[in-house]
């Protein structure tokens, strides 16, 4: 049989496509992140379908036991809003099911950090989906750090209670380039704020900062690498350097013909 992967709306539930909607009516079973939060768009939906829990950190025990169901019947894969497996668990499952030769049917829809990266400004062409930050100080100065030379725009998720802090250490180590902060999206009080990090505090002022948080990072700069010079003769050899240098002919040959002291040797006699 078949794992169907079914995004989910972030927020607005007019979101959630006819083939979402008809793909979840029609599967034996449903496998959510958590069974309570899926319920209420399932009786939105009008649907009642038995509902595995698919949760870290038993998503391996988990996973087994559905693989066994999916051996004879069609399930669907949703989470508590967006696609699996983005930030969210089902990445193990899915991967089981592709060894075990389980066709795995994905169907596009929401995920948040798409309409963010193409609202922020900043250029969506080259990007890196990062997901979380990490959580310590440590570690998470250590990670921004990493992440300086990338000449990539960098995506991350990250919770309304930390977005400040991730802020604060992200302008430390990756200095004054732009970024964007997406808040709420699709829902009622969505909004994207815009600025630069080294004066993130002021692009955030007066904000409340609640519900799922996108944050947009511009990439590293690229450093144009000046080609090599092509000095066919001497002549080209002096043009360069009197342009480049503001040296002389004269300059440069005393310069080029300077001996380099001698290293003096130190002699050992028969009495040292």
């Amino acid at each position: 049989m078949a794992l169907y992967i079914v995004p989910t709306p972030i927020g607005n539930l007019q979101d959630i496509s006819e083939r979402a909607i008809a793909i979840l009516r029609r599967v034996d079973f449903i496998i959510a992140e958590d069974s309570r939060y899926s319920q209420k768009l399932l009786n939105h939906l009008q649907i009642k379908k038995r509902i595995i829990s698919h949760y870290r950190p038993k998503e391996e025990i988990q996973a087994e036991k559905i693989l066994t169901l999916l051996a004879g019947q069609d399930g669907a894969l949703i989470t508590d809003s967006g696609t699996p497996a983005i930030s969210d668990p089902g990445f193990i499952l899915i991967e089981k099911a592709i060894v075990r030769n389980i066709p795995v049917i994905p169907l596009p829809g929401p995920t948040a950090f798409v309409p963010a990266l193409v609202a922020s400004g900043i250029d969506p062409h080259r990007f890196i989906f990062l997901g979380f930050p990490p959580r310590g100080q440590s570690d998470l100065r250590r990670f921004c750090k990493s992440l300086a030379p990338l000449p990539f725009t960098m995506v991350f998720y990250e919770s309304p209670r930390r977005a400040e802090k991730f802020l604060q250490n992200a302008a430390a180590t990756l200095g004054g380039r732009r970024f964007a902060l997406a808040k709420e999206l699709s829902k009622k009080h969505e909004k994207i704020m815009r600025g630069r990090l080294d004066e993130w505090a002021d692009a955030l002022k007066d904000e409340t900062i609640l519900g799922e948080i996108v944050i947009v990072i511009a990439g590293a700069e690229a450093r144009s690498v000046e080609p090599a010079p092509v000095l066919r003769s001497s002549e080209d050899v002096y043009a360069y350097f009197r342009e480049r240098h503001g040296l002389g002919k004269n300059q440069l040959k005393k310069i080029l013909m300077q001996k380099k002291p001698k290293k003096k040797v130190r002699r050992y006699s028969d009495a040292d």
